[in-house]
């Protein structure tokens, strides 16, 4: 992954500009900050369900952001184990949680196309770096590299993310594709770089 956000970006979590607290996985017993992490809870019926938002009642089950992480855990029945107890869980957990991220994320980038926080198009996203910092740059996971190594090479301050086709990028501006979005430095940036981060470890893309 190639980073240079600044320090106030990575401590803030969600964009709220409060310090990211730290949870251990109970896959890997790793402690990192919530940013990284995706929550669970045990609904009444007790079954599993993913907590995004990290909003729901009850003790939260944390895991890395990750599908080989989540499925580790469903195939040791490591839920489980951590709940303390018997516990439902729901087949291709993974792919549920990969589609609430890129709903998750997709939203957020309409919020911010809306709010004039985000440019689409090769020509847009050029002239924005030029003039003014963004918080993320997303280059279609699907398009050309020559177009790519130019727009990240002026992508000073922000982090290049390929987690979604052009297709998907598209449904944010009504077109059928677009290849490269920049979004500014602002509260609704802080938060898409941290849902495209989440959802990059369960869509195996790569975050350069």
């Amino acid at each position: 992954m190639y980073s240079t956000q600044s320090d106030q970006q990575k401590t803030s979590a969600g964009g709220t500009g409060k310090p990211s607290r730290d949870r251990r996985c109970f896959v890997t017993y790793v402690r990192k900050p919530t940013d990284e992490l995706v929550r669970f809870v045990v609904a009444p019926d007790n079954s599993i369900v993913p907590d995004l938002a990290e909003r729901l009642p009850g003790r939260g089950l944390w895991l890395s952001s990750s599908r080989e992480i989540v499925n580790t855990a469903c195939a040791k029945r490591l839920f489980a184990k951590a709940a303390g107890g018997p516990v439902t869980v729901r087949d291709n957990l993974a792919d549920a949680i990969e589609e609430q991220l890129r709903k998750r994320c997709l939203d957020l980038l309409g919020m911010a196309r809306r709010a004039g926080e985000a440019v689409g198009g090769f020509q847009k996203v050029i002239s924005v770096l030029g003039t003014r910092p963004a918080s993320v740059v997303f280059c279609a996971c699907d398009g050309a590299d020559d177009g790519r190594n130019k727009v990240v090479a002026v992508a000073k301050g922000a982090t290049v993310i390929e987690v979604f086709t052009g297709v998907e990028l598209g449904s944010i501006f009504g077109r059928e594709r677009t290849v490269y979005v920049a979004v500014a430095q602002q509260a609704l940036g802080a938060r898409i770089l941290r849902e495209s981060e989440r959802l990059a470890g369960f869509r195996l893309a790569e975050t350069v």
